[in-house]
This record gives C-alpha cells, sequence and structure tokens, in this order.
C-alpha cells in the first residue's frame, strides 16, 4: 500500500481505526494491571497471601475480569453509536468497491441500448475528450423499464468497461426507522465513492429501485416520515451537485421500474440525472441472440429451433428467457435426457408463462364442465382474432384457475384497433355461450371472462371514441377529480354505457351463431381435452384442419 493510497484509507476509516486502538488499548491495560497484581500477591509473604485468598473467593475474581470485558465493550459500542454511524448503519448491507466481472459483449439482446449508453461510457473512461470540447462529466444515468430486461446488468457492464469501483446500493436500504438514517447513508456511500476516486481516477454508484427514494418530496404528515424521506432526496440533491463542485469523477446510476414522471422533478432536471435510458423488452432479434446466449451455455438438441422459440416466447423479459433456459435444463435432467429438448424447453415455457400444475382435484362433472368453457374460448379465438394464435388449451388446473386456453400474436403489437379489441371480448364471451349451449346455463367461472369484456368495451366507449352513438373523448380523465366530478351529464353517461351493452351484446350474439353453426367442431375440442387434458399447438391445428377450418392470418409457427 502506497503512502497516498494509506492516507485515504485513513481518511475513509478512521473511526474504525481508533476504535480497533481503543479496544485495543483497554485489552492491553487489562492484561497489565492483572500482571501487576498477580506480580504483587507473590511478592507478599505467605500469610498475608492466605488471607487475601480469604476474602477473595475465585467467584469475585472472575466477576472483575468479566465486568472489565463488558465495560471495554460497552465504552466502544458507545463510541460507536456517538461517532461511528450507529444507527445508520444498522440493518445496512457493507457496500464493497469491486471489481465486478460483466463484460460488455456479455450484455446481449441490447444493441439499440448499448449503443445508446456506449457515448456516456467513452466519455467518462476519456475525460480530457470532455475538456478538450468545454463540456463536464456526465453525473447521472437513469435507466428505466420493466423487471428482468437488464438494467443491473448494464449498470455492472458499464463498470467494467470504464475499470472504475462499483458501489451497489438498493433503494430500500436508505429507509430505516430512525428519522436521519436515509441522509447519513447517503453522505457516506458518497463519501467513500469520492475517496475511491482520488485512487481510482473515478467511481461508479449504482442505485437498484432508485424509486423508493426519488419519489416526488411531500408534507409531512406528523409522524417523522415525509419529513426523512424529504431529507434523504435533499441529501441525494445535495450530494449530486456537490460532486460537480468537487470536481471528481463520481457517477450515479439509477434503476427504476416505474416512469420518470413520478419522480421528484428536482431530480429530474437537466445537470443531475443528465442520460436517461429506456431498457425495454426484448425484440424478436434480440430474443433470438438471447436464447443463443444462454443455450449456449447447456448442452442442448441441435435441432433446436431458436428462431421458434423467440417467437413464442413473445414479450418475455431477458431474464424470462433465462429462467426458461434454465428450467428446461432441470426437466431434461428429470426425464434423463443427455441433453435439452425441444420438448424440454416447451415444458419449460408452460411453466414460466402458464404456471406449474396444483393439486386441485376436478369430479367428472367439473371436467366436463370445465371442458366446454374453455372450447368455448378457444374456438373463437382461433377463428375470430385477427393476430393472435391459440398456442395451448388445458383442463388441468394452474395458478389458481381450473382451466386456460393460451394465445400468443405473432409480434409485438403497439396499437389495438377496434378489430383487435372486439375479438378480445369476443374471446372472453365464448366460454359464456359455450355453456349455455351445452348446459343451458352457466357457471360462476364467466367471472373474470365478464370482467375482461366489460373493460375492453368500457375502454372502447369511455376512452378511445369506438361507440356506436360517435361520442369522443376520453371520459376517464375526470375519474377519482371531485372537482369536476359534474362535468359528464347523466344523460351522457347513459348514452355511453348504452354503447357500452350494444358492443357486449352485439359480440355475444356473433359467438353465439358461431358456436351454434359450430357444433360438431365444439364437441370435437371438448372431448379431445377430456381425454388428453392438455392440447398443443400442433394438435389444436389439427382438429381444426379435420373439420375445415383455417386461421384468418398465417400461423408464424
Amino acid at each position: 500500500m502506497t503512502k497516498k493510497e494509506l492516507k485515504i484509507f485513513l481518511r475513509l476509516y478512521w473511526i474504525r481505526v481508533v476504535l480497533v486502538l481503543l479496544g485495543a488499548l483497554a485489552f492491553l491495560a487489562l492484561v497489565v494491571v492483572m500482571i501487576v497484581g498477580t506480580a504483587s500477591f507473590f511478592s507478599l509473604e505467605s500469610f498475608y497471601q492466605q488471607t487475601m485468598l480469604a476474602q477473595m473467593p475465585s467467584q469475585i475474581f472472575l466477576y472483575l475480569v468479566v465486568g472489565s470485558i463488558s465495560a471495554v465493550i460497552s465504552t466502544v459500542i458507545w463510541m460507536y453509536f456517538m461517532f461511528g454511524g450507529g444507527f445508520a448503519k444498522m440493518g445496512q448491507k457493507k457496500v464493497k468497491s469491486e471489481q465486478v466481472n460483466i463484460k460488455w459483449t456479455d450484455v446481449v439482446g441490447m444493441d439499440s441500448i448499448k449503443k445508446e449508453v456506449w457515448e456516456a461510457i467513452d466519455l467518462i473512461k476519456d475525460r480530457a475528450k470532455l475538456k478538450k470540447v468545454g463540456g463536464k462529466i456526465i453525473k447521472g444515468i437513469l435507466m428505466v423499464g420493466p423487471p428482468g430486461c437488464g438494467k443491473t446488468y448494464l449498470a455492472k457492464a458499464i463498470a467494467t468497461e470504464t475499470g472504475l469501483p462499483f458501489l451497489a446500493a438498493a433503494g430500500s436500504e436508505f429507509v430505516g426507522m430512525f428519522i436521519g438514517v436515509g441522509t447519513q447513508r447517503i453522505k457516506g456511500i458518497f463519501k467513500e465513492a469520492r475517496i475511491l476516486a482520488e485512487i481510482h481516477g473515478g467511481c461508479i454508484i449504482f442505485i437498484d429501485e432508485i424509486d423508493t427514494i426519488a419519489r416526488p418530496r411531500m408534507a409531512d404528515m406528523g409522524f417523522g416520515g415525509g419529513m426523512d424521506h424529504n431529507a434523504t432526496i435533499n441529501q441525494l440533491l445535495t450530494e449530486l451537485d456537490g460532486v460537480n463542485t468537487a470536481n471528481t469523477n463520481v457517477i450515479i446510476i439509477g434503476a427504476t421500474n416505474i416512469a420518470e414522471d413520478q419522480l421528484d422533478p428536482a431530480l429530474m432536471r437537466a445537470g443531475r440525472f443528465d442520460r436517461k435510458v429506456y431498457v425495454g423488452k426484448p425484440t424478436l432479434k434480440d430474443r433470438e441472440k438471447l436464447f443463443d446466449y444462454y443455450l449456449g451455455k447447456t448442452k442442448h438438441d441441435p435441432d433446436v429451433n431458436v428462431g421458434v422459440l423467440a417467437r413464442r416466447a413473445l414479450d418475455f423479459s431477458a431474464a424470462d428467457i433465462a429462467d426458461m433456459v434454465r428450467e428446461a435444463s432441470l426437466i431434461s435432467i428429470r426425464n434423463k435426457h443427455e441433453a435439452v429438448t425441444y420438448k424440454d424447453l416447451s415444458e419449460a415455457y408452460d411453466r414460466v408463462i402458464f404456471g406449474l400444475k396444483s393439486g386441485i382435484i376436478l369430479s367428472e362433472k367439473e371436467k366436463i364442465w370445465v371442458a366446454y368453457h374453455e372450447s368455448g374460448h378457444a374456438i373463437i379465438g382461433f377463428l375470430t382474432h385477427p393476430t393472435d394464435d391459440v398456442i395451448k388449451a388445458s383442463i388441468a388446473p394452474r395458478k389458481g384457475s381450473l382451466g386456460m386456453v393460451g394465445h400468443r400474436p405473432a409480434e409485438e403489437i403497439n396499437i389495438r384497433d377496434k378489430e383487435y379489441l372486439l375479438a378480445n371480448i369476443k374471446i372472453a364471451l365464448g366460454s359464456y355461450a359455450a355453456e349455455r349451449i351445452k348446459f343451458g346455463r352457466t357457471g360462476s367461472g364467466v367471472e373474470a371472462d365478464f370482467a375482461s369484456a366489460l373493460y375492453n368495451a368500457h375502454n372502447m366507449v369511455w376512452r378511445w371514441g369506438m361507440g356506436e352513438s360517435g361520442y369522443i373523448g376520453n371520459y376517464t380523465i375526470f375519474d377519482g377529480d371531485y372537482s369536476r366530478s359534474g362535468s359528464i351529464s347523466e344523460k351522457t353517461k347513459e348514452i355511453l354505457e348504452n354503447d357500452v351493452q350494444k358492443i357486449l351484446q352485439n359480440c355475444l350474439k356473433e359467438v353465439q351463431e358461431i358456436l351454434t353453426k359450430e357444433h360438431d367442431l365444439l364437441e370435437c375440442f371438448a372431448q379431445e381435452l377430456l381425454k388428453k387434458e392438455e392440447l398443443e399447438y400442433d394438435e389444436i391445428v389439427e382438429i381444426f384442419t379435420k373439420h375445415g377450418k383455417t386461421r384468418p392470418i398465417a400461423s408464424s409457427i
């Protein structure tokens, strides 16, 4: 350790060094007293030794030793709480500055995001280039996106690529039961970062789930929570501004799952989090690369088609894909396969999407009821939906439901038009119509289907101007706004609700006509479900082909 590094180490850990020295000195003093006392005791004449021993039993001697040790420990604890951070460090993980081993090439399936981040990395690595044009170092990068898409992974790769120390913390670590805990922890991590930056030329602070402390400041309600939250975020703002004043190469990277407009505006202003990176779910090409990457780490059947897996794993995050491949490996071992097969991956996909089969046991009557219920969903979905394929049908209970039908669009859909929304309503009502046709009555299992159908129909009319009356406008903006609650007349509400019912009734009428016309197909599909319990994509297509039915669009699988 060089002289400079020793000096910086003492600046960073001087309290701990002082406490250790005090403890060592107290222990040495105790040892010296015991040695001197013992020597004095043995220098006395035997008569006096016997008298003293009679007056001082071994128990008293033991109590003195225990008391002395307790006094030393109590002193150290008192000094720690008074001068060492005490409550601010209770429950806090020790943040270690260490070189993380995630390489830039390990970040796959995020090409467009990597391109956006690379510029910031280049500026962090080469400050001279930035000074040449009179610019200032980027102080903060905020990564926003759904969970499991690689925000933490990307932050670690940035640390590795820049070669700088990496201090990681979760937003919850800055929240404690005592007022002032968050402020002290913010100060502590920035102090450590600045000192490490002096040694290594820079330091990166990564705060995951930063929204825990970055929510908008609030008025204190008298319990201290609002005041402590405000103090914590104020300290964070102060530290961000102080970094620039100190001219140290400290960069803070924050990650959150919520939209940036829900964070404190002062934190989002220019000069603090200068670069905002949106880390979304991977596209089709990205998913192919992710499957290649994770399957490359396992022994798998060379016939596994990565393109098919990528199309099937629509709306998967990077973490979902990693979980699917990991689950497939376990299934492969359980099935005693020498390598991961497509069947293993398909079963793993079902577990990720639909969940494990539950232990619910259905009676024969219930199985028949569920089979026709799910057949109604599947037939209407296959014959009417413009984008979604029916990829699975099951009467095996999963995730609390007694059966399910899996749908998957060919690729990401960003705009839901009227045809798409009506198709979703028809699929939801397919179970109700099938039960009515087969049994002449319906059961409580249509509750969730009705909720889905009503939700879509309500949004079509109240938000997107798709009602028969021709009324346009997003009327939901008045929800919860009591000051404007009278902005919609009762007559308008009645017209809008009539439009909602017209959509539901028209969809139900069409669904009933289809299932009545295709009665033989309904019977066949339900019987196949009862016989096999689960139908995969190829089996579903085979049933419809046998009855001369095809999808309204070409299937991607």
